[in-house]
């Protein structure tokens, strides 16, 4: 499963993308893994998870070959 990060979070995870073995049944869960490996995450509190290029909910259930992109809230004028 290929992760992708974006922003802040992209300096959180310390790069642009990631591939993991592990298998998130849910966004969900996810987001719970993501805090697990990558505790500063836990700041971001309204990250968006995209799951193929579609803005996902924490029911959406994840596949073993879907691309995850983590996307924080953008700032700005």
């Amino acid at each position: 499963m290929k992760i992708m990060f974006f922003g802040i979070a992209k300096e959180l995870a310390g790069g642009a993308t990631l591939e993991i073995t592990e298998k998130p049944g849910t966004v969900g869960q996810f987001r719970e893994w993501l805090i697990r490996q990558y505790p500063a995450m836990r700041e971001l509190r309204k990250v968006m998870i995209a799951v193929n290029k579609t803005y996902a909910t924490d029911e959406q259930t994840i596949a073993d070959d879907d691309e995850i992109a983590v996307i924080p809230p953008l700032s700005g004028g």
